[in-house]
């Protein structure tokens, strides 16, 4: 569980990293970098596990609502957005892997408070 958390509070950094050039840089910055902090307070056992699953449900809110109104696909492969739906995926995407970690460190990775 420790390597899942690292990795992920690693991979976290990176995302918020990526998110320099994004008009809305700011909120996304602080979106992966609280993610990378939770994933890090986690190793020292800080929070309870109630704190992450609240994390967890935010994220989850946050990706509902970032949902494209016409799903267009993520593309990888492709440096230019075709579409704002394109972008608005790749968000919904990035806060579900958001969540799915905070629930996995919520169930496995916390003492039970």
């Amino acid at each position: 569980m420790r390597l899942f958390t690292i990795f992920f509070g690693i991979i976290f950094v990176i995302f918020a990293y990526f998110q320099l050039d994004d008009p809305d840089s700011g909120v996304w910055i602080g979106i992966y970098s609280f993610a990378a902090l939770a994933c890090f307070m986690s190793l020292r056992n800080l929070w309870p596990s109630w704190v992450f699953y609240l994390l967890a449900a935010g994220y989850i809110v946050g990706a509902v609502l970032q949902w494209p109104p016409e799903f267009e696909g993520i593309f990888f492969g492709e440096a230019q957005m075709r579409s704002l739906n394109i972008e608005l995926a790749r968000e919904s995407l990035g806060l579900l892997i958001c969540s799915v970690v905070m629930v996995v460190i919520g169930k496995w990775g916390t003492p039970r408070i």
